[in-house]
């Protein structure tokens, strides 16, 4: 497995496996201790999929000594603002059933940022979290509260896959050697990704998939990339990416399928105030 060394020190897994829609009925858990065993050492979860308690089940049911996986949730907007991000925080160590969580984003980038924010900076000192970061920030929204921040973020996690390679704001990250991490890293299964013609003559030279090609590209970007599914096919086929590379050559022709845009703009009117009214934490 490869690992990206972080603005804090800390190292994370190039590839983790993502929990985002699977239900916590059973399949979480199912899910997370196939990913286990069939390699992955990356678990990212959050407050508002209502899934860290199956996340940390399997965790704990795997066998695999904690101190070697990486687990990653987040804070929902319910609990921003100073004491209520303390107290969410404690909730998730809670669900979790662990001491300490290797990476906490702020899953949200609204309502008061600023205050959850320094919540997760108590945090870190006091060791209940390793590495912190932010969600869906754009440029402009990183502009707004990070000049706000004592510390700066070690990750950004957002929307980012070979049709939207958010060039502006990996610039941006750059300047403070911030790490990027996709979510929708396929496209969210979009069939003209898939199978554009591209993708699929390298998966052919290669002998594989589609989404491997695509998932590969983006490692070699040296992006953190979430891969998620609930079939035990696809969770070892995802990680399968590590018995061949990309020519530059290729990386560019990859590089030349942006379009720039994605399926979700956190800059869009109303949209906190959609989220906060969707999904509930607690009461």
């Amino acid at each position: 497995m490869k690992n990206i060394l972080l603005n804090d020190g800390n190292t994370i897994p190039a590839i983790g496996f993502g929990v985002y829609m699977i239900p916590n009925d059973g399949s979480t858990y199912n899910a997370v201790k196939e990913a286990l065993r069939v390699g992955y050492r990356h678990i990212d979860t959050a407050a508002a999929y209502f899934n860290e308690a199956e996340v940390g089940k399997a965790i704990q049911d795997s066998g695999i000594p904690r101190e070697e996986i990486f687990v990653t949730s987040k804070l929902w907007l319910q609990d921003y603002g100073y004491e209520a991000a303390r107290r969410g925080i404690d909730a998730s160590l809670k669900k979790l059933n662990m001491d300490f969580i290797d990476l906490y984003l702020l899953h949200q980038p609204y309502g008061d940022v600023p205050g959850a924010w320094k919540a997760l900076e108590e945090a870190q000192k006091e060791g209940k979290l390793k590495s912190i970061g932010v969600s869906n920030m754009t440029p402009n929204l990183w502009k707004k509260f990070v000049p706000q921040f004592a510390t700066k973020p070690s990750i950004n996690q957002v929307e980012y896959n070979p049709f939207f390679q958010q060039r502006e704001l990996r610039a941006l990250l750059a300047e403070d050697n911030v790490t990027l991490e996709a979510w929708y890293p396929l496209g969210h299964g979009d069939e003209r990704l898939l199978a554009h013609p591209l993708v699929t003559s390298l998966a052919e030279k290669y002998h594989k998939n589609a989404g491997q090609i695509i998932l590969r590209f983006e490692m070699q970007e040296g992006v953190v990339i979430l891969p998620k599914s609930a079939t035990p096919s696809r969770i070892a086929g995802n990680i399968d990416i590590f018995d061949f590379a990309l020519t530059e050559e290729e990386m560019e022709q990859m590089r030349g399928l942006d379009k720039g845009k994605g399926v979700h703009d956190p800059e869009a009117p109303g949209v906190g105030e959609m989220l906060l009214e969707k999904y509930k934490v607690h009461d």
